[in-house]
Order: C-alpha cells, then structure tokens, then sequence
C-alpha cells in the first residue's frame, strides 16, 4: 500500500513539474538480440497505451511522448540506454524486461528520480538494493523458486535431479532459490550447471 501511495504521489510531482509540455515517458528493453521478440511486445504495448491516453485527453490535459530504448538484455548498453532516457526528459521508464539490465539500470533512474516500473525482472536486487522509485509487476525468482523446488521435492522424491542455467541474472538466480527450496524441503540436487547460451 505505502509503495501505491509513494507512486501515486510521485506521478502527481512527476506531472507537475513538466506543466505545458508533453509528458516524456520510455520503454526499454531488447529490441534487438537474443530476446527481441519480447522487447517488441513491450514496444507495442506501451505504443497502443500511449495511443489510447492520448485520444482520452492524455493526463491532466498534457499529452505522452513515448521514447524507445534498446538494451539488448546487455548490461552496459542498459545502463548506456538508461543515460540516453535522463538526457531525453524521460520521467518514467516501462522497463528494462532482463534482470542483468534493469539492476544497473535502476541506479542510473534513481540518482535522477526517474520512476522505473519493469514487467519482467524478477531478480529479487532489483526491488531489495533499489530506490524507492523502482517497482516491478512480476514474481520474484525467490518466490518462483520456492515454488518449483517444493513442487520437485513432492513430484520427484528420491529421484536425481539436474538444475542446469544459462549464466544470465533471471537463470542463476531462479537456480538458486530452486536449488535452495529443493534442499530445504530434503530433496538433493544431484547435478548444478551452468552453460553459455548459444555454445555448443
């Protein structure tokens, strides 16, 4: 509830203090690479709501102008992103949709106040080391992988189970909490792997 609050009056402040202007807002993510296709839904959807709160009269009377940034699931080039937005008067960032991006991302968007809601990152350093301006409207892998590793210790008692991720800041750490639920509820992880996407 405090966050809703928190949110709702940083959009009040947010609007006010770009009066008579359009209302600069972003969606970042990978546009390009390994997870476009993902990157191109965020696109489209954040294009299809700014379309429809313009034609309802836009906020408060002022129009949204939306920026599009790509990342690439790339931890330099988000924070590279990140820094583009400040210079565009972006005052609020739908994004980033990789975890490994939205984390150093978001300490670019809180030393400028830029509000940063992401739908994808579950990454529990997201929400626990950020500001008090970034949110996300996802599970966190602790709670995705507590889930799983208790459902594996019900469905597979006794058997040998392999936990193999690919590296990346969402596939290690929803490993981890797997792995650490499943030893919790006694079951044994017999192999734990990492791999490089795309190595064969």
């Amino acid at each position: 509830m405090l966050k809703t609050l928190s949110l709702a009056a940083a959009a009040a402040a947010l609007v006010a203090n770009v009066a008579y202007a359009d209302i600069v807002i972003a969606t970042a993510g990978p546009m390009t690479g390994q997870y476009a296709s993902f990157g191109q839904q965020m696109k489209a959807g954040a294009e299809m709501a700014v379309k429809d709160i313009n034609a309802a009269g836009g906020v408060l009377g002022q129009m949204l102008k939306l920026e599009v940034g790509d990342d690439a699931c790339d931890p330099k080039q988000a924070v590279a992103v990140a820094n583009q937005m400040v210079n565009k008067g972006v005052v609020l960032v739908a994004g980033h949709f990789c975890s490994g991006s939205s984390i150093p991302a978001s300490a670019v968007y809180d030393e400028e106040g830029i509000v940063q809601i992401s739908p994808a990152s579950t990454n529990p350093k997201l929400t626990d080391e950020g500001g008090p301006g970034v949110y996300r409207v996802c599970g966190r892998d602790d709670q995705q992988g507590m889930v799983a590793g208790q459902y594996l210790a019900d469905h597979y008692k006794g058997k040998n189970i392999a936990i193999v991720h690919d590296k990346t800041a969402y596939g290690k750490g929803l490993a981890d909490e797997t792995k650490a639920a499943l030893e919790k509820a006694g079951g044994t992880v017999k192999l734990y792997e990492a791999i490089t996407a795309g190595e064969k």
